[in-house]
């Protein structure tokens, strides 16, 4: 069996759990709410998720930092030093300039430490299921496949996995400057919930409007049913993210589980620094299905 680490970043919003249970190493990306800046750590051993998105909730506007290449090197030198092998699977880059320097770092690696293999990989995914495709990774990985097969396999697949959310108002995406004040101020006036997805160049587009906060997360399931067959859900482990809402994450997740009868459904936080985008109250769906 090869001897390799693999290695994400933040943006995957895994949980803790599910860092000890695949073994991945977790590279936080920054965010910056109040003037003051804080690592995004899985144990939030720096940021508390909840007072994060109640300092939102007050009007508090966060900002967000990639990882420099300087935290690159200083990650992934330590790892070739002693001897493994490096697989990064890196956060979606129509979103972040992240992966853009993970590949700088790797190619100033390559030739301090020829003798080892370091690969980058884009995942064009975010938040759970981005971490939904590090899992499945470090489960192949677990079953001793090779560190070219790990990275193949990512990216011969990454397009199947689905990203479905919807959001619990679009203020924080008019902040962001993702859509206009006037949609904004008519969306919440009249309680849309739009229902966006992650493209296969893994951008943010919007896949329906309805109206309603359940009718939203009913919409999801109904919209799952064009990418996931029952047959196909039985063996899946399903990720739902939510944003400081676990009782609209679970309300999803039953109807789900009602509907597809998955092996299991896994929930986590959406990080501050997808947060900070979309907004307190977001809910996300991620699965593995016939296309996004």
């Amino acid at each position: 069996m090869e001897n390799y680490v693999i290695v994400t970043d933040s943006c995957a919003d895994l949980t803790i759990e599910l860092v000890q249970e695949t073994g991945v190493m977790v590279i936080p990306l920054t965010v910056t709410i109040n003037n003051k800046t804080y690592y995004n750590y899985p144990d939030e051993r720096e940021l508390n998720l909840k007072e994060f998105y109640d300092m939102m909730r007050a009007g508090s506007m966060p900002s967000t930092s990639l990882i420099n290449e300087h935290r690159f090197l200083e990650a992934f030198r330590p790892i070739l030093a002693s001897g493994k092998d490096l697989l990064y699977l890196g956060f979606d880059s129509t979103l972040s300039g992240t992966v853009g320097q993970a590949f700088s770092a790797a190619n100033e690696l390559r030739t301090e430490f020829p003798e080892r293999k370091i690969v980058v990989v884009d995942t064009l995914s975010a938040s759970m299921g981005f971490g939904l495709l590090v899992y499945y990774a470090a489960n192949m990985k677990k079953e001793g496949s090779s560190i070219e097969e790990v990275a193949k396999w990512v990216e011969d697949n990454r397009l199947s996995f689905v990203h479905l959310f919807t959001v619990e108002n679009l203020t924080t995406l008019k902040r962001g400057g993702r859509i206009s004040g006037a949609t904004a101020i008519l969306a919440n006036l009249f309680d849309i919930k739009p229902v966006l997805y992650t493209d296969n160049e893994g951008r943010l587009v919007s896949l329906q409007k309805t109206r309603g906060r359940k009718k939203s997360l009913l919409t999801m399931v109904e919209l799952s049913k064009e990418r996931l067959t029952t047959d196909f859900a039985k063996d899946q482990v399903i990720f739902i993210g939510h944003a400081d809402d676990e009782e609209m994450a679970h309300f999803l997740g039953d109807k789900f589980m009602e509907t597809f009868h998955p092996q299991k459904i896994v929930y986590g936080h959406i990080g501050p620094v997808i947060g900070a985008h979309s907004g307190p109250g977001t809910i996300a769906l991620f699965f593995r299905g016939t296309h996004r």
